[in-house]
């Protein structure tokens, strides 16, 4: 699992052979559509050709988004287009292999898992083209003020656990064990590949939009109206990782009721709601809430390299967005796993220090033994009287989903977890299950993305008001079966989209009751159900969220009432042609004469590449994918770092000390801003760690003028002396491509911020922390940032409380009105709202030095306040 070779780029001597040395049928993929609204049409289609003498039966095991519902399947050979039907998957099975064993041509489409397919291709003739096309509809995420569309590319290698046994019934390189017993048909052979992927997707919002995307070169291509069509730069691409088009400037999911109905046919709707729960005790409501989260990342092999090194931050952003009162606990697991304490520790600068080290220490190998500590992570939370949350950070690459998100939400009744889907090639289902049934949220970091902004995110939802005990009722109208049937939480802010069907047009209303806060609560939505209108793709995604939640509820049924379920599925399935683990898509080609075939096909697994980053690539022969999947079970990579406790081991290791913290050291001399510039740029301990690496990326750090982005400084500046690095936390892990952006420098200062809310660089006095907090504070000023601010804001809140109340304890004491009242300008410079605004001026109000007071008379301008915090600070 050493990611050295980026198979992206394969070599010219690669060619398209089996491990087996036979051809790879395969020649190419392509991935097109339409984005409107909020929702995605999109058609893959696989280009195969047979290279060998005699028939061949091409078997391709490829991903979707799990959230997806498939709506058509269709064959193109010898000049024409066969549209597949849906069957029950024995019967779909036995119509392909009774084609095939006649001699006539046919595909099959099966689902292994949601977001896990098998395309088998018969008969494929010498030297002829056969093209199968997968239709599919999927709704988009909205992603902080953008729209998120994510693609996966391959099935990468899983983590398998249990013991070997079972029959094979697939061609993949695992075999079925006791635990995961369809692994062979999830676990297709590792090789290098020449075949690639080419986008051609239309945007039409109604809006003009950037179109961007943190894993791809993209060209965009404007249109008539507001249509862009979007393309790879440089063509194709390896199917190696994620494709993921983020749309800037969308329009947010709008409030509604949109629906699909021909005239004189049932219909389909999609209701949503987007709730507005903030009055005026909310802010208070949050305050007094205490949290018990445990933050649980996965350092096995599939997070080595960049994948953890993002893990690593995202979790020292969370970290520091914990308050005064809520108590943590921090576990990383691969074979093994360990905590940082047994049991949940308070919230303070010496716990969060230790959990600094932890993070740092961690090292990625060994398998994904995840169901263990996600169950003592629970275990944890039994505190029902605090409000209990679970922060998963990882790619999901596990083979037992089901088990894992099953006993996970029997044993944490009242658990909210919030997932981080981290890397180039997430396993969405794990991470979006988790988050779903336990209503929480997930969040999916691509390598390149911004990570505090995901971080704030989850943070809002996870404090965010919330209507539990939901209860919905049509009045006025008659509808019929709803997905999801078990209503989740209003969640503040958050949309709320409810599925369902209709028979009759009419208007009436929902009517929401649950609890908010412990009192009741009562919403009702205006509700008008069309005659007719059209919305492509909405009839399959209601019914594929009406599947995935029949085939959840299938698990915890047996006799006779698992098969009733399962034959409701099938009935579902196949009467609004989507597919299911119980029915799958067949396609037949009746051929005559000489195209008809004689003799059984011989199979030809189709191979994929090695994900993005992973160093597997390397290996050759038919050995190639079971090394790869044994790496992924070596055990011996426990975190490093602090004094983990191993609380559960499969593999005994010990954990070596932390690395020693670099030495502490005063800010720079000059003058206020110039130094607070500073802190925007990385350290000496990071731009140590980087060395050479940086000077091969071409590296550079941003003008002392401002970050970019930022506003210029008003000020004409001095350049600071030169002086030792200014203190910081341990460095981040994860290095920026190029420049530096604001983001990267606001969120490495973010990262430094004390348990208390204070900074402390260099001085560990009361009067050192609030001269570093000034400091910091008006460095975030000066980049347009505060507590009003989407991302950082919260951060920049919990600050100036912090340091309102500092600097009451110091003019008690005396002898620090200069640097009281420098750091009290600088907190009303960042004071985004009224109460903390307030809050600032009864500090400088009650203050008995007249160097304080005399800012009251100043509070309302803010040039005279810059200017009065250079003053202070003697610049």
């Amino acid at each position: 699992m050493n990611p050295s070779h980026d198979p992206s780029h394969p070599s010219p001597m690669s060619c398209l052979r089996t491990s087996e040395g036979h051809p790879v049928p395969l020649l190419g993929v392509s991935l097109s559509g339409e984005v409107l609204g909020g929702a995605a049409r999109l058609v893959v289609r696989q280009r195969y050709r047979n290279e060998e003498r005699r028939p061949i039966e091409a078997i391709y095991t490829f991903p979707l988004p799990g959230e997806a519902s498939i709506a058509g399947f269709a064959m193109e050979c010898a000049g024409r287009r066969l549209e597949g039907e849906v069957k029950e998957r024995e019967e779909a099975f036995q119509a392909y292999d009774e084609a095939i064993a006649t001699g006539h041509g046919a595909a099959l489409l099966d689902e292994e898992r949601r977001n896990v397919f098998t395309a088998s291709v018969g008969n494929l003739l010498p030297g002829e083209e056969t093209v199968v096309e997968v239709t599919f509809v999927q709704a988009l995420t909205a992603d902080e003020g953008a729209l998120r569309l994510m693609i996966p590319t391959l099935v990468a290698p899983r983590y398998i656990p249990g013991a070997t046994g079972g029959d094979r019934t697939a061609h993949g390189v695992q075999e079925p064990t006791g635990d995961v017993p369809d692994a062979d048909r999830i676990s297709p052979g590792i090789a290098r590949v020449d075949y690639g992927i080419t986008v051609d997707i239309v945007f039409d919002l109604g809006r003009d939009v950037a179109i961007e995307s943190p894993s791809h070169a993209l060209s965009v291509r404007r249109e008539e109206g507001y249509r862009q069509r979007v393309s790879l730069r440089n063509d194709k691409a390896a199917l190696d990782r994620d494709i993921v088009l983020l749309a800037a400037g969308a329009p947010g999911v709008q409030a509604g009721v949109v629906c699909d109905r021909t005239k004189g046919q049932e219909g389909t709707f999609a209701l949503t709601v987007v709730p507005d729960l903030f009055d005026t005790h909310a802010h208070a409501k949050r305050a007094s809430s205490r949290r018990d989260v445990v933050f649980v990342v996965d350092v096995s092999g599939s997070m080595q390299g960049e994948s953890l090194d993002q893990a690593k931050r995202a979790l020292r952003l969370c970290l520091r967005h914990l308050a005064e009162g809520d108590r943590l606990g921090v576990i990383a697991f691969s074979s093994d796993f360990r905590a940082l304490d047994p049991s949940l520790a308070p919230f303070t600068q010496a716990t969060l220090k230790a959990a600094d080290a932890f993070v740092e220490g961690l090292r990625a190998d060994g398998g994904t033994e995840m169901l263990n500590p996600l169950l003592a992570a629970v275990g944890m939370l039994g505190d029902a009287e605090r409000d209990r949350v679970v922060v998963l950070l990882t790619d999901g690459q596990v083979s037992n989903e089901a088990q894992i998100v099953d006993r996970v939400v029997q044993r944490g009744k009242g658990v909210r977890i919030y997932s981080f889907g981290i890397g180039t090639n997430v396993s969405d289902v794990l991470v979006s299950d988790l988050a779903r049934r336990t209503e929480g949220a997930a969040e999916f970091i691509h390598p390149g993305e911004r990570i505090d902004e995901k971080v704030t995110a989850q943070f809002a939802r996870a404090t965010a008001v919330r209507v539990t005990g939901l209860e919905a009722r049509f009045e006025g109208i008659d509808v019929g079966e709803l997905a999801p049937a078990e209503r989740p939480a209003l969640v503040d802010g958050e949309p709320w989209v409810l599925y369902g069907r209709y028979g009759q047009p009419g208007m009436g209303r929902l009517s929401l009751r649950g609890t908010l806060r412990g009192e009741r609560f009562h919403l009702e939505v205006p509700v008008e159900l069309a005659a007719e209108a059209s919305r492509p793709g909405l009839e399959a995604l209601w019914a594929g969220a009406r599947v995935r939640e029949l085939e959840e509820s299938e698990r915890g049924l047996s006799g006779k009432r698992a098969e009733a379920m399962r034959k409701r599925i099938v009935d579902l399935a196949v009467r609004h042609r989507v597919a299911s683990k119980h029915a799958s898509f067949v396609v037949i080609e009746r051929r005559t004469g000489d195209r008809r075939a004689h003799g059984q096909p011989e199979a030809r697994p189709v191979p994929v590449s090695a994900p993005a980053g992973w160093g597997m690539s390397s290996h050759r022969g038919p050995a190639a994918p079971a090394a790869v999947y044994a790496a992924m079970s070596m055990g011996g990579g426990g975190p490093k770092g602090g004094s983990p406790v191993v609380m559960r081991s499969r593999i005994a290791a010990p954990a070596p000390a932390a690395a020693a913290a670099p030495p502490r050291s005063a800010p720079a001399a000059g003058g206020l801003l110039a130094r607070a510039k500073q802190l925007f740029q990385p350290s000496a301990g990071a731009a140590a760690a980087r060395g050479s690496a940086d000077l091969a990326a071409g590296a550079v750090a941003p003008p002392a003028a401002a970050a970019p982005g930022g506003p210029a400084s008003p000020y004409h500046v001095p350049p600071p002396a030169p002086a030792p690095a200014p203190a910081a936390a341990p460095a981040p892990s994860v290095v920026p491509k190029g420049s530096p952006s604001q983001g990267d420098s606001l969120g490495r200062l973010f990262e430094e911020q004390l348990a208390s809310g204070l900074w402390e660089r260099g001085d560990s006095t009361d009067l050192g922390r609030i001269s570093s907090t000034a400091l910091c504070l008006a460095a975030c000023h000066d980049q347009g940032v505060d507590s009003a601010h989407p991302i950082y804001g919260a951060q920049v809140a919990k600050a100036i409380e912090a340091l309102c109340a500092l600097a009451a304890s110091l003019l008690q004491r005396g002898g620090a009105d200069g640097e009281v009242a420098a750091a009290l300008a600088a907190a009303y410079l960042v004071a985004g709202g009224r109460r903390l605004r307030a809050q600032v001026r009864d500090a400088v109000a009650v203050a008995a030095p007249e160097a304080v007071r005399a800012l009251l008379g100043e509070l309302g301008d803010a040039e005279a306040l810059r200017l009065k915090v250079e003053e202070l600070h003697g610049a």
